[in-house]
């Protein structure tokens, strides 16, 4: 039994880093190579065809179905997990993971539990923590982990996430990647690992299998905090690194990528409130002005201090939500 799976996982800034550790490959590679960055789902991903013109190996987007063979490199498309099952590509329509799909654990783990001890996991450069989680399930079945050195990343998040989460065999900067990759693959693989039980039902669930209460209470314990995208409870998952949760229908967080989506949603909610501020303003605006017009100077006064009630609620939110777009425009988003 040879390591002949390589699964790499990677956000911001990974576009270059692939094509310099494919052009770097053998073209005879005896391993097949499935890739899993962050794309979004109403895109279409130019990511293959980047790729090709790097690399001697072929490159394709992967099919739903279509075999996994060695010296191919296999690149998830928009709105799907990459997933492998039984020799073959399965291509997932679960819950996004961390606010993507296709996300980078799904891939990781179903590496993990279809090939165990043969597969080597990559992660590179990106933002916040996807990919951990996966290298950790690799680790736990045997497999071996490689990352992208966090000072050598353009976006150190997901490395250092993963060095945290995983016993890493290897760290190595972009100009190391390709010949690490190379002296592991066609190499004996270690003895074969039982995989932890809950590792077929995230695969599962991350396939398009229902998840129900049930179900969930085998893999988590429910808590106090709720899902950013449904408001449903989340569970917390147990022993696996790092902390994350899933909610009943599914959806998955790191508790970073929890913290950043709940983010999204307060943003969203100081601008809708600022609106709404600015319109109740126009409005008691207007009521005031016809209150004087017809003589009733009381009713106009009440409304214009109202007036100007709502005028200083709705500057409030304005300065809030400037200086979360500032803080938004500080920060690099999380992208292939």
């Amino acid at each position: 039994m040879q390591r002949d799976i390589v699964v790499i996982g990677g956000s911001f800034g990974s576009t270059a880093v692939l094509k310099h550790i494919l052009g770097s490959l053998p073209p005879d590679l005896p391993a097949a190579i499935l890739i899993a960055t962050h794309i979004s789902s109403r895109s279409v991903s130019h990511l293959p065809e980047a790729l090709s013109r790097a690399t001697a190996l072929p490159v394709h987007q992967a099919v739903d179905g279509q075999p996994v063979e060695p010296g191919r490199v296999y690149v998830a498309p928009p709105d799907r997990h990459l997933l492998l099952l039984n020799g073959t590509i399965l291509l997932g329509t679960g819950p996004r993971e961390n606010m993507a799909r296709p996300a980078i654990d799904p891939l990781f783990r179903s590496a993990a539990l279809a090939y165990g001890p043969r597969v080597v996991g990559l992660i590179l450069t990106g933002l916040l923590n996807d990919g951990a989680a996966g290298l950790h399930a690799i680790k736990a079945v045997g497999g071996v982990a490689v990352v992208q050195h966090p000072l050598d990343a353009e976006a150190d998040g997901m490395p250092r996430a993963a060095l945290e989460a995983a016993e890493v065999d290897h760290v190595g900067r972009v100009a190391e990647l390709p010949r690490l990759l190379t002296a592991m693959v066609g190499t004996d693989a270690a003895p074969a690992v039982p995989a932890p039980p809950e590792l077929e039902l995230e695969v599962a669930i991350a396939a398009g299998r229902r998840l129900g209460s049930d179900q969930l209470r085998k893999i988590g314990e429910p808590t106090a905090l709720t899902c950013p995208h449904c408001q449903g409870v989340l569970s917390e998952i147990k022993g696996s690194g790092p902390l994350r949760y899933r909610c009943q229908i599914g959806d998955a967080f790191t508790a970073e990528a929890a913290m950043a989506a709940q983010d999204a949603t307060v943003s969203d909610a100081v601008r809708i409130a600022m609106r709404l501020m600015e319109e109740r303003t126009e409005l008691v605006t207007r009521m005031a002005r016809d209150a004087r017009d017809g003589g009733r100077t009381a009713v106009a006064e009440l409304y214009e201090a109202r007036a100007v009630e709502y005028a200083g609620y709705a500057d409030t939110l304005r300065r809030a939500a400037t200086l979360e777009l500032r803080a938004a425009r500080g920060a690099e988003p999380e992208a292939s």
